[in-house]
């Protein structure tokens, strides 16, 4: 690849397609995983200039007063499952523009398969959004048209759009043709569209057994695109739905349903990602022979993550097979298990904003995720701490049994947090890793005969240690200068700041330590192994911590920094007043800002 600089017509060059041009450039020098993150980087000086094709699209038509300027765009989740990272970008597209042009946003269920859904999936997907910080503008299932998609399958079979076969599944699967090959017209193709209507008929009344017969539309089974091959609109399946019960022997397809369910609501932006384009000319075919409102469907590129994966499919199997606790497992990239790990929503909606809107496939860094994490919780979260790894010092000159209240900052990127009282006393803990015997200048915590300052409280001078059999050192023995509480030595200068708990005070908690899930980058890009092959033994790992007592008072839903350690909090299921367990958000390194 070479740029002709004599082929470059700046009178021509158009800036709001410079955000893809550069997409498209950076995917070819560097990869596409972080040209997202950067061109939307660039682009954000610009705000009221559309940053991605389909604002560009939708601000065209509102300025060509399609539909009357009006927009409506929807959220249609299927309920047999949680909401995951990927969702979230689709929810932020639909609502934000919604919200941008003047619009509305319906949150629609598409509950046309009663295998896996039921309620519980409708309930978690109503929490997340709500909790990701939007409102709909109704609520919506597919199952509230069942009986209007119905009449109008009717309407099409008297059409001569649509029939009722009766190949077996595997019979249809070998008329269908390859990708190579054109398929072959079934010998049910032709019947009489009264005597399909009649079988279509006593198909709604439960007359035949499961799979014995379907509906398909009469398109062309030698077109190009698969899916215009006379597919399926209708399968018998008796099974109970989670809303309409046993009312309705026969299913619609998601491609009967999909665009019809668009239309019915005034839909004027259907977005959904690309793995659904090669579906649009099916979706734009039923409209058109439907003669309805038409509804017109865009594509975007998912969000794709490394150490990851968002196939609901795949998630479910995690869940199923044992490999994690649960939907809400805070290794989980659903929403509600980064809820219940500690993530604001804040920082998804900026996580999925800085990926931006492409039509180029690509998987975005998982430390981006982190780091977008890291960066609204360091600007919100309290602190607090707490020791992992615990050391005993004993404050030599310090009074035995005397207590002191000393003040430390609950924020310090937010001055209206305050400050908290904390108590002090002879005995404390520090980290291990924060002493050592003997160390160089770089080695700025507590070393033998030397000082550190403790957060929020004294300088202190390590005198000596005392040590097991085994030569461990299990004891510091300090002493305290009582002239530096809030303020500096005046004839020395003390660098190193360390964090410390009261040992009389301190509250006793598990903390679970998760690392990424998957072993591998793309779990999923090994087409010989299963991709739970390579999930992580340690994902999960736990420690006990000794901490400040005001941690026991935090409230659930709020993360907060354990200095010089990492993010936490507590555990939505497992903690109890009595036996806290806190979770780790994130840890405090920023490998994203680093290699960035």
């Amino acid at each position: 690849m070479r740029f002709d600089a004599g082929a470059f017509d700046p009178d021509a060059f158009d800036l709001n397609n410079f955000g893809e041009f550069l997409r498209t450039t950076l995917n070819f020098l560097t990869g596409a995983n972080q040209s997202a993150a950067f061109v939307s980087l660039l682009m954000s000086e610009s705000p009221e200039t559309p940053t991605d094709f389909i604002r560009q699209m939708v601000a065209a038509d509102v300025e060509a007063s399609k539909h009357n300027g009006r927009v409506q765009t929807r959220f249609p989740p299927e309920p047999n499952g949680y909401l995951q990272i990927g969702h979230a970008k689709a929810i932020c597209l639909n609502f934000d523009i919604a919200k941008e042009f003047g619009g509305l946003c319906n949150l629609r269920f598409d509950d046309t398969n009663p295998e896996k859904e039921n309620d519980e999936f409708v309930q978690a997907i109503l929490e997340d959004i709500k909790w990701l910080g939007y409102e709909w503008a109704k609520v919506c299932f597919a199952s509230d048209y069942f009986g209007q998609l119905f009449d109008w399958a009717c309407k099409l079979i008297l059409s001569g759009d649509a029939y009722v076969d009766e190949l077996s599944f595997d019979e249809m699967r070998s008329y269908r043709g390859s990708v190579n090959e054109p398929g072959k017209n079934s010998p049910h193709r032709d019947r009489p569209a009264t005597e399909s209507l009649d079988l279509f008929k006593r198909m709604r009344s439960g007359e035949f057994e499961d799979g014995a017969k379907v509906l398909r539309a009469k398109i062309d089974m030698a077109h190009p695109n698969m899916n215009m091959r006379d597919p399926v609109m209708y399968r018998i399946k008796r099974m109970h739905h989670h809303r309409v019960g046993d009312a309705w022997p026969i299913y619609p397809s998601y491609d009967f349903t999909h665009g019809q369910s668009d239309s019915l609501e005034g839909v004027t932006h259907s977005l959904c990602s690309l793995e659904f384009e090669d579906h649009r000319p099916l979706y734009d075919w039923f409209i058109g022979k439907l003669n309805i409102f038409p509804s017109k469907q865009t594509e975007f590129a998912r969000l794709n993550l490394t150490h990851t994966v968002v196939s609901k499919r795949k998630l479910r199997t995690l869940v199923e097979e044992g490999w994690v606790e649960s939907w809400d497992d805070p290794r989980m990239p659903t929403l509600s298990g980064m809820r219940r790990r500690g993530y604001p929503a804040a920082a998804i909606r900026s996580f999925c904003q800085t990926v931006g809107i492409t039509k180029t496939p690509s998987t975005s860094d998982v430390a981006l995720l982190e780091h977008t994490v890291r960066q609204e919780l360091n600007l919100s979260s309290c602190r607090r701490m707490a020791v992992m790894n615990p050391l005993e010092v004993e404050l030599t000159n310090w009074p035995e049994g005397e207590v002191l209240e000393v003040e430390a900052i609950n924020n310090p990127e937010d001055e209206t947090a305050g400050t908290r009282k904390i108590s002090f006393g002879k005995r404390i803990y520090i980290e291990q890793e924060d002493f050592r015997e003997e160390a160089n200048k770089k080695f700025k915590r507590l070393k033998k005969g030397h000082e550190v300052r403790l957060r929020g409280a004294y300088v202190i001078k390590c005198e000596d240690c005392e040590k097991d059999t085994d030569g461990t050192v299990t004891k510091l023995l300090c002493s305290v200068d009582l002239d530096t509480l809030g303020k500096n030595p005046e004839d020395r200068k003390v660098k190193g700041v360390i964090h410390w708990v009261s040992a009389t005070h301190a509250v006793k908690a598990k903390v679970r330590l998760f690392d990424r899930l998957f072993s591998l980058e793309k779990p999923e890009a090994d087409k010989e192994r299963t991709f739970t092959e390579f999930v992580n033994p340690d994902s999960l790992t736990e420690a006990t911590a000794l901490c400040e007592p005001s941690l026991s008072k935090l409230p659930v839903a709020e993360t907060c920094q354990f200095e010089r350690i990492g993010y936490f909090c507590l555990d939505s299921k497992l903690s109890q007043p009595d036996a806290l367990v806190f979770n780790r958000t994130v840890a405090l390194r920023d490998s994203w800002a680093k290699n960035r």
